[in-house]
């Protein structure tokens, strides 16, 4: 006996299930379209960045001090110029080389000054006859003269004569002599105990009188050159000490350093408006060098700011960039450039880019994740 199943009809429920769910998938695809071509953001999208921990920019007690960019210059550098001309023949130092004083630094082709210094010295020897010569001859004119047998005038002609040879080879000898010094010219030595900083020419060059052929500083004399604007130094304290100011070199062995001797130049730039603030730095100062940044700090009269500051860790050096993280109103870190200051504790100055008020992200690694 065979049973023939009849099929269930489905009740108004679940057919309606049944018809709702591909109406239901069509509806989602079609309002994910719509999003897409209208341009509209989506929910990830929408969504803000994760919270990056930061710290507001203050405002610290009013400076006793204030900071003006400098440079180190060497109080003692000699440019060695050729005072004679010739082929380069010989070259005894390169850069960065210790001399001495009086140490030979390169030579220059003497050949023909040499042979000019014989040649005079012959002619000194020539004049010294002659000169010899003259002076038997006068003294015999005046023997003659004292017994009366030549006349005054032969007495006058010998004695200029004699007299015309001394000078004649009081003239050689100076000429043999400037001769000898022109020959000295050839061979440079140093002026002073220094370094070689940088060497002009190499060997066969022609030396000309005037060419620099190189320079040499001496590392023990060194200052430290700072612009300071016109309206600052007015406002400088009259008769303050030297122990008053400090300078930065960063590089120094030493992190304060307090100048021996300042000197204010007497002229203005009248390009910048600015005086040069010379500050002689302690001898043997290890660690600097010519050409270096540094920092003249200065006690002004009424000019000390309020100064910003942001923590130490907030800050972010890429080569030659130095900037920080600042949140932006959406809340994205914009990266932005900012010029530091000295440090205190934790914290460090800022000179420019940054507001009071403004957050400054801590992380900056995190920071740069999230732009």
């Amino acid at each position: 006996m065979h049973f023939k199943m009849k099929p269930t009809p489905l009740l108004p429920e679940n057919r309606m299930a049944r018809d709702a769910r591909p109406s239901l998938l069509g509806a989602v695809l079609l309002a994910v379209a719509l999003g897409a071509r209208a341009g509209g953001p989506t929910a990830l999208q929408d969504a803000p960045p994760p919270p990056l921990a930061t710290a507001p920019v203050t405002r610290g007690g009013a400076a006793e001090t204030s900071g003006f960019d400098g440079v180190v210059q060497a109080v003692r550098h000699t440019a060695v110029a050729a005072q004679v001309a010739g082929a380069v023949i010989s070259l005894d130092v390169k850069a960065g080389d210790m001399v001495r004083p009086g140490q030979v630094l390169l030579r220059i082709d003497a050949r023909a000054a040499e042979q000019t210094a014989v040649a005079g010295a012959a002619q000194v020897q020539a004049a010294r006859a002659a000169q010899e010569a003259a002076t038997r001859d006068f003294q015999r004119q005046k023997q003659l003269f004292s017994k009366n047998y030549i006349s005054q005038a032969a007495l006058d002609s010998a004695e200029a004569q004699y007299k015309a040879t001394q000078a004649q080879a009081a003239a050689q000898l100076a000429s043999a002599g400037a001769a000898r010094t022109q020959s000295g010219f050839y061979v440079v030595t140093a002026p002073y105990k220094g370094v070689v900083s940088e060497v002009a020419v190499v060997l066969g060059d022609l030396a000309m009188p005037g060419r620099v052929l190189l320079t040499l500083y001496d590392p023990a004399a060194l200052r430290v050159s700072a612009a300071v604007p016109q309206a600052v130094a007015a406002r400088m304290v009259p008769g303050q000490a030297v122990q008053a100011m400090h300078v930065d070199v960063p590089g120094a062995a030493t992190a304060r350093i307090t100048p021996v001797k300042t000197q204010w130049m007497p002229t203005v730039d009248p390009a910048t408006h600015t005086l040069e603030l010379r500050l002689d730095l302690p001898a043997g100062l290890s660690g600097a060098t010519p050409g270096m940044f540094a920092r003249a700090w200065l006690p002004v009269a009424g000019y000390g700011e309020a100064r910003l500051y942001v923590p130490a860790r907030a800050v972010v050096r890429r080569a030659e960039l130095t900037a920080v993280y600042v949140q932006g109103s959406d809340g994205r870190p914009l990266l932005r450039q900012v010029r530091l200051g000295r440090g205190q504790g934790d914290e460090v100055e800022m000179l420019a880019g940054v507001s009071a008020g403004e957050r400054v992200v801590l992380d900056p690694q995190a920071a740069a994740r999230l732009r």
